[in-house]
């Protein structure tokens, strides 16, 4: 920076990164990290993708036919919810909007309760004990009020001495709220242990990114509150995985607090409520296509790994036929007890409530399933 101004002199500059392994083609753009020439690992992160494309193919049906309710689909962001599932450690603790079943999945989360969840059964975010699940957060719809949830916990791990990391995750629309600003100014003050992860899939529902800031990065937005931000190709599972490996291990050594922007998009609709068509064109959402991140890795594995058809073909088989157990087992779990809706409420339901509680009960069950 230079200035007309003699008595001006530059007292800070920032830049920003960008990494990426795969393009859209699968070509591979620089070395890859150890884990990325493990023909296993990259197995291992195709195969948990498309059996979470599978899961939200199946989920999108049951909404559409009127056996779930309003979904929210990740099509197309399956990477970034892959590559924090594989590299959170068992004992940190993961503060989840929505959408990245994928994460949810490998930390031991059945998908059949995220169809619980969206059918507006809370046993959907009673996550099992014994799983890296159990620690972490339920889903957060209302957007970024989780966001300082993070710094909370991590506020707890750096008082207790813990070895432990908190990663909160969210879209670019949450970027745009206050809770979000305050978050990440109070983790650097403090120097917490958490990484905050931006999904920028393009559209904070309906509204572009250019109309929600004028900042060229979501990233940058790290700079208010001191952090390290960098951005990764979100739909490159080596580089979202690698980033967010360096941004974990940053935070649980003492390095604070980091900001990493995925770029993504979001190839179906907001939710099932909601119709894309009515804000983007078809050309913008084809041209998306091309940056699949599930097209992308099968490219490299087919090029380098020997990939065969008949791999694909049984891959996904199993998805398809895990994705319908999955959905049969959600239609057959009997509904929770109406009383159910005071349980979580309060540590001891206040008396007020308990008449109405009582009333429920003695009313019994009505209704169909779910």
């Amino acid at each position: 920076m230079t200035s007309e101004n003699p008595a001006t002199t530059q007292v800070a500059a920032f830049a920003i990164g960008y990494t990426q392994y795969l393009d859209a083609e699968g070509h591979v753009r620089a070395p890859l990290p150890a884990f990325a020439r493990d023909a296993a690992a990259l197995r291992e992160m195709y195969r948990t993708m498309t059996m979470v494309r599978a899961f939200d193919r199946k989920a999108v049906a049951l909404q559409r036919t009127g056996q779930l309710g309003t979904y929210a689909a990740c099509l197309g962001q399956e990477a970034v919810g892959t590559a924090i599932g594989l590299t959170l450690r068992h004992d940190d603790v993961y503060i989840p909007a929505y959408r990245e079943y994928a994460a949810n999945m490998l930390r031991g989360v059945p998908l059949q309760n995220v169809l619980l969840y969206w059918g507006g059964d809370e046993r959907g975010m009673q996550f099992p004990e014994g799983t890296p699940s159990h620690n972490d957060f339920p889903f957060s719809v209302p957007i970024a009020t989780h966001i300082p949830h993070a710094v909370g916990v991590a506020y707890a791990f750096k008082l207790r001495k813990q070895d432990r990391v908190v990663l909160a995750s969210c879209g670019d629309g949450a970027t745009s709220k206050g809770d979000f600003y305050e978050a990440i100014s109070s983790a650097k003050v403090w120097n917490l242990p958490v990484v905050f992860l931006v999904s920028n899939n393009q559209w904070a529902i309906s509204l572009p990114s250019s109309r929600q800031t004028g900042a060229q990065t979501f990233a940058q937005k790290a700079f208010a509150g001191g952090l390290h931000g960098e951005q990764c190709d979100g739909n490159d599972v080596i580089a979202t995985r690698e980033v967010l490996a360096r941004a974990i291990e940053r935070a649980r050594s003492g390095g604070g607090p980091s900001l990493i922007e995925a770029v993504t998009y979001r190839l179906h609709d907001h939710t099932t409520a909601d119709d894309a068509r009515r804000y983007r064109s078809e050309d913008e959402v084809k041209a998306a296509w091309e940056r699949c991140p599930i097209k992308r890795l099968k490219a490299h594995l087919v090029a380098q790994h020997g990939w065969s058809e008949a791999d694909e073909v049984a891959l996904n088989d199993e998805a398809t036929a895990n994705a319908e157990k999955i959905a049969q087992a959600f239609l057959a779990m009997p509904p929770d007890q109406p009383s159910a809706i005071f349980d979580s409420l309060y540590a001891k339901l206040p008396r007020q409530y308990e008449w109405q509680r009582d009333e429920v009960v003695a009313a019994g069950p009505k209704g169909g399933h779910h």
